[in-house]
């Protein structure tokens, strides 16, 4: 067999189209292109991104657009937390309302009665006054909550009011307003358990004291917290008790009950360690509450017994 002169000539391939020119670099040729908006780009003009590559400029203008937003979320102030966990917030809500309701509540007893200043003969404030007898021997539990926003007359509801608008904005800022209205409310019910618990038993209380002074406590521990001067806060409880002792008339057990559980729960509120602080400021109020719980119904099987006698 004879060869063939010349092989046989091989396939030609098509010629490749030539490839677009990098953005920034036009003399060098890319099959690359920026995710974002897809012009050509060479690799030296490309950055990794969360999904493909983008271009230089799509890197800036979003690091622009995200310090933009950043900043703008710190002017409004989220994301900013305080020692507590809550977010800061520019205006108490909380605080207004519970004047509002506790004033409310003092018009309501005073036209019943048709007297501002002796609005205590009213039918509404003898149904919520705490009167430990009436519970135990008529189990009239809401006793221990509705007297929390029940006044004496005037000048009564009118101090209390007063302190609660002073000290009440300052810890709403710092606790939120969840936080802030679980610390008053174990902080009543502390004031009441402890007239009930300790206190003489045919004798009607009221007055929203006993929650007032629980703020008093927070407060002291929130200076404490913060490594502030505790001095103020200090004269200021001092002053209180003394004049609580020295003045005729004032439940000193609900002064003092609200006190004690108003420090405790906020000890709770900005000790709890960062990761889970939500859980441990849940748990650590539920325990203050089962606590004073326990002691109403400790007391209250005592009164039952005796009353049976």
């Amino acid at each position: 067999m004879t060869q063939p002169p010349h092989p046989p000539p091989y396939e030609q391939q098509p010629q490749q189209a030539a490839l677009p020119g990098c953005w920034w670099h036009p003399n060098r040729q890319t099959g690359l292109r920026c995710v974002r908006c897809d012009r050509p780009a060479c690799p030296d003009c490309l950055r990794e991104a969360s999904v493909g590559y983008q271009c230089i400029d799509c890197v800036q203008a979003a690091s622009q657009e995200h310090r933009a937003r950043a900043t703008q979320y710190r002017r409004a102030g989220y994301g900013a937390r305080t020692v507590a966990g809550a977010r800061v917030s520019q205006r108490p809500v909380v605080t207004p309302v519970l004047i509002a309701l506790n004033l409310l509540v003092y018009v309501l007893t005073a036209v019943q009665a048709q007297d501002f200043m002796r609005n205590d003969v009213s039918r509404l404030f003898n149904d919520g006054v705490l009167w430990p007898v009436g519970i135990a021997a008529a189990d009239e539990w809401w006793r221990l909550v509705t007297s929390g926003f029940l006044h004496f007359g005037l000048l009564h509801i009118g101090m209390n009011m007063l302190a609660l608008w002073i000290l009440g904005r300052d810890l709403e800022l710092l606790l939120g307003k969840v936080r802030f209205l679980a610390v008053y409310f174990v902080s009543m019910l502390g004031g009441s358990a402890a007239v009930f618990a300790f206190g003489a038993v045919n004798t009607g209380t009221a007055g929203a004291s006993g929650a007032i002074y629980g703020l008093m406590g927070a407060i002291l521990v929130a200076v404490l917290r913060l490594r502030l001067n505790p001095t103020a806060a200090i004269g200021i409880i001092v002053l209180n008790v003394v004049l609580t002792i020295s003045i005729p008339g004032i439940s000193l057990l609900g002064h003092l009950g609200g006190l004690v559980v108003g420090a405790l729960a906020m000890v709770a509120m900005v000790y709890a360690p960062a990761k889970n602080r939500a859980t441990y400021q849940t748990v650590a109020i539920l325990l203050l509450t089962a606590a004073i719980a326990g002691l109403v119904l400790y007391r209250y099987a005592q009164l039952s017994a005796q009353l049976l006698q």
